[in-house]
């Protein structure tokens, strides 16, 4: 049974991975973080965020310090998807920001069936 989490990552609950639902690539087991299989490239956020300012006139522009803050981007390691971006401190962990009770996640789907991948309707699409 393979159940979908977010758009780009599920579960398969019968093998216990994370898996790519865009390419079936399996990202690794799912107790454990699911972010752990994916490509990282790690932003300067000025890159993300331009200055607003000119850096030369002024010593703050409104772009972020990466002294401060950085941009983890995470990735399918085999087709690219971006799965997960997020601002953290530099020198932060990554955040665990899922984390299931698999045994109790098998039992409430037991007797359900599976769903197929999700419709993503583009924007101005949904009614």
């Amino acid at each position: 049974m393979k159940i979908h989490i977010t758009e780009s990552l599920r579960i398969d609950l019968d093998q216990e991975r994370w898996e790519c639902s865009k390419c079936d690539t399996s990202l690794g087991n799912a107790r454990e973080p699911y972010k752990k299989g994916l490509n990282v490239y790690d932003r300067d956020p000025r890159e993300v965020h331009a200055a607003l300012l000119d850096q030369d006139k002024y010593e703050y522009s409104f772009a972020p310090d990466p002294t401060w803050i950085r941009i983890l981007e995470y990735y399918c390691p085999h087709c690219g998807t971006q799965m997960e971006v997020e601002y953290l401190p530099p020198g932060h962990p990554p955040t665990i920001d899922i984390e299931f009770d698999l045994d109790a996640l098998k039992k409430q789907w037991a007797d359900r069936k599976e769903l197929p991948n999700p419709v993503i309707a583009p924007i101005g699409e949904i009614s």
